[in-house]
């Protein structure tokens, strides 16, 4: 039997987690709280948990900041992030900060139990949505249709370098419009809609 405990906000939703989980045969609920700070402060000998399932989007504490403060206190203990959220960024975030898994807030409870049950063989439980952007990120990535000239790549550099359009122009000794028009062909070409989505796609290595 693994001691299991609940870091979670919504109160209504702790108190299913736990009252189904409690009643399984494989865990121990040793503790049901809402925040970090209440887990730390609860946390001793007795009721040391091998697994925390918790929320991610906890009150003041990003998910990767509490898996961290858990690791420091239970290094071997498995941290099991449970979420709404399912964006990339938060993904590894979390991944990177020692979390053991990923599972979603819509997830039934049944499968709840059977992807911490994982764990149990060494296993890093995942919801398939999450499972499939992992599996995306580690994908080649898909080369542009409709690859960028030379003075378009420039350009996006200097966007990520903070440029203005003036500064743009100033450094590469062009016009303003030839810019703006530089700055809508890439933008036709990488399907975005602004600066900013630009810049996300150049760091993470899509263009």
């Amino acid at each position: 039997m693994k001691n299991l405990a609940i870091i979670e906000d919504d109160e209504e939703l702790r108190g299913m987690l736990y009252k189904f989980l409690n009643h399984q045969d494989e865990f121990r609920c040793t503790m049901s709280v809402n925040s970090i700070e209440a887990f730390l402060k609860e946390l001793n000998e007795e009721n040391a948990p091998d697994i925390i399932l918790s929320d991610i989007g906890l009150p003041g504490r990003q998910g990767d900041e509490s898996i961290r403060m858990i690791k420091d206190k239970l290094p071997n203990s498995d941290v099991v992030m449970l979420t709404v959220h399912d964006d990339a960024e938060r993904i590894f975030k979390c991944l990177q900060g020692g979390a053991s898994g990923y599972l979603l807030k819509n997830s039934p409870l049944e499968e709840i139990k059977h992807y911490l049950s994982i764990l149990s063989i060494g296993g890093s439980p995942m919801s398939p949505r999450i499972a499939r952007k992992v599996i995306e990120y580690f994908q080649p990535k898909k080369k542009l249709e409709k690859p960028l000239s030379e003075r378009e790549y420039d350009i996006v550099l200097a966007l990520v370098e903070g440029l203005s359009y003036k500064m743009i122009a100033d450094k590469y000794d062009i016009s303003l419009d030839t810019v703006r028009q530089h700055i809508r062909n890439v933008y036709r070409k990488l399907n975005v809609n602004s600066k900013g989505e630009v810049i996300t796609k150049k760091l993470r290595g899509e263009i």
